[in-house]
């Protein structure tokens, strides 16, 4: 197991140079609050100062990998982004850097997943690395989820593991995945960044320090297995809804591969239902008609329990999420009209035809289904 350095665990910044003072933040909304003289203990301070605080975590820790890489025996590829890769470009359906120099994998139109750091070991091991200044990291755990599913299918011939970099005092450590390596650090600070970038007569800075090394690879020269998202979709999709004798395939469903996609995607589409018979149920008002189309996806929670979720699209950038809290209450959500759901919707919409038509019944029934996990006879 890799372990912590000392230089990282103290966060020496001894080594890195004006390195942390050379990237990109996006700090606009915070600086306007300091020239408005909003106070420090302000909601909205604390909230903007707290992401850009998280920003820079993340590229120090970066910077401080990338030495960690170069020296230690074990790591034999250590992936480039920011400033320190040479092409700022995005494929799709392949590891490349986004416009905000982010390691991301995505589609043609949409990223599917970001990743803060990644190496690869002597062991076939491959590495995802997140940094995060969280004080609770239960909520990581969805996330961990979809990005090692994402990885081993694209990546079937490593083992796929995490590095976790957190502060010291950060809650629910224990209760991460077994494939997760944590280090904890000393508490972090970006003051004297947030000094640097306010103060207009700011330093000069030194030139970039770059490491060099062949361990140093760029992110698309990675060769991964082929994988097509949305044309997963739509076999998942189809192959649930085409058992002769029920109304979904459980068999399928809860087969090792379909959930690892289930872990990627964190829902399946099976179907849709006429609002008029879920009006009452979602509290539907008047804006949605009797005969609008409900699509109904079976959700992978972060505790593994798999449950109903609808959704509703009105226009093609307006979408409605539709879930139960722990309560069993009615909880409504607009999605991103730019996120990878609302694609996944439109797509899913598209190929759905009569046979797809659900009744109250139906729900009924995939509902035990679901909550029994039971396996169907052929």
């Amino acid at each position: 197991m890799l372990k912590i350095s000392k230089s990282i665990k103290t966060l020496d910044e001894s080594d890195i140079g004006d390195n942390l003072l050379h990237y990109d933040y996006n700090v606009k909304y915070l600086l306007s609050l300091i020239r408005r003289g909003i106070a420090q203990d302000d909601q909205h301070y604390l909230s903007s100062y707290r992401s850009f605080e998280g920003e820079v975590f993340e590229n120090f820790i970066y910077e401080k990998l990338l030495m960690y890489a170069a020296q230690n025996d074990e790591i034999e590829k250590f992936i480039l982004k920011g400033f320190h890769q040479d092409k700022i470009k995005s494929h799709a359906n392949t590891l490349s850097i986004s416009e905000k120099q982010q390691i991301v994998y995505r589609t043609k139109s949409r990223e599917i997943s970001e990743f803060d750091a990644m190496f690869i070991t002597k062991n076939r091991e491959l590495y995802f690395v997140e940094m995060t200044l969280v004080k609770s990291v239960l909520k990581l755990r969805k996330r961990l989820r979809k990005k090692k599913a994402l990885l081993e299918t694209i990546f079937p011939d490593y083992e796929i593991k995490s590095l976790i970099i957190l502060n010291d005092g950060a809650s629910g450590v224990r209760q991460l995945p077994s494939y997760c390596n944590v280090w904890l650090t000393n508490e972090f600070s970006a003051k004297s960044v947030l000094d640097y970038i306010v103060d207009t007569d700011s330093k000069r800075l030194q030139p970039k320090k770059r490491i060099k090394s062949p361990k140093m690879v760029e992110a698309h020269s990675l060769k991964l297995f082929p994988f097509r998202y949305y044309n997963t979709i739509s076999w998942i999709t189809k192959t649930i809804r085409s058992h002769k004798k029920y109304i979904i395939d459980m068999n399928f469903l809860m087969s090792p591969k379909v959930q690892r996609y289930h872990d990627l995607y964190n829902k399946f589409y099976i179907g849709y239902i006429e609002a008029a018979l879920l009006r009452d149920e979602l509290g539907l008002d008047k804006s949605f008609k009797d005969n609008q189309s409900v699509v109904v996806a079976i959700e992978k929670k972060h505790s593994d329990e798999i449950t109903l979720t609808y959704y509703i699209q009105q226009t093609r950038k307006v979408l409605y999420l539709y879930s139960y809290d722990e309560c069993s209450k009615v909880i409504r959500e607009k999605k991103d009209p730019y996120g990878i759901t609302i694609t996944e919707v439109y797509h899913v919409s598209k190929m759905m035809d009569e046979k797809y038509k659900l009744s109250v019944e139906n729900l009924s029934t995939i509902k035990n289904l679901l909550n029994t996990k039971v396996q169907l006879e052929d």
